[in-house]
């Protein structure tokens, strides 16, 4: 397997993903989904853990090289970034969803220097409004944000307008289809459900999918 397959079925074994195309999850927005993703469950297993870090150090030195701080997201994405600058002799912060409202109101916690090339850790990205909020304000402060790198994508439309819309590059250790291929060959889904988890991630607030 691929390191894309590797980590799929490494979420699947301990559940940090779970795919239920007959008994739909919902989401805060309301959205009626076949997936669900925890990826905070990584953090508990050592070893998984530890494939996640390799995986983000080895991508991040190929597709940007010239990083010179990580930036994680709050607060899904702060430890990966921890580890992986930890790794990487790198400086490291992250990005608050909003500022303090106490001591010095800081939204971005960690020094971030004028020009300073960064990359946005994050766990998860879906339609990647949250990403585009944290890449905005890093940019406001003067940095140069080269891009974000994610342990997992669902690979919605809307993502991809998102940050071809905001002008950042993104990258994912795994992602949606990778996974769906695992779950068949490990029988965590049938091949009937194929058709209702590819119509799911075309348009996920059409709930058609659901009836096929």
């Amino acid at each position: 397997m691929n390191m894309e397959h590797i980590i799929a079925n490494n979420l699947l074994e301990i559940k940090a993903v779970s795919l239920r195309p007959n008994e739909p999850f919902t989401w805060a927005s309301g959205i009626k989904s076949p997936i669900y993703c925890d990826n905070r469950l990584v953090l508990s297993f050592p070893q998984k853990r530890k494939i996640v870090v390799d995986a983000f150090v080895e991508r991040i030195q190929s597709e940007y090289p010239d990083v010179q701080a990580l930036m994680g997201t709050a607060t899904a994405g702060i430890p990966w970034a921890a580890m992986v600058a930890d790794q990487m002799e790198l400086p490291m912060g992250y990005v608050r969803s909003s500022n303090k409202s106490h001591g010095k109101g800081n939204k971005i916690e960690g020094k971030i220097e004028q020009g300073m090339k960064v990359v946005i850790v994050e766990d998860l990205i879906s339609t990647g409004g949250s990403v585009l909020d944290v890449v905005e304000s890093l940019r406001e402060t003067g940095a140069e944000v080269l891009g974000v790198a994610a342990i997992f994508t669902y690979l919605l439309p809307d993502a991809t307008e998102t940050f071809q819309s905001c002008d950042c590059p993104y990258i994912t250790l795994s992602n949606y289809d990778a996974l769906i291929e695992v779950a068949l060959t490990n029988n965590d889904i049938k091949q009937e459900d194929l058709e209702k988890l590819k119509a799911w991630k075309q348009d996920p607030r059409d709930e058609s999918w659901i009836q096929k």
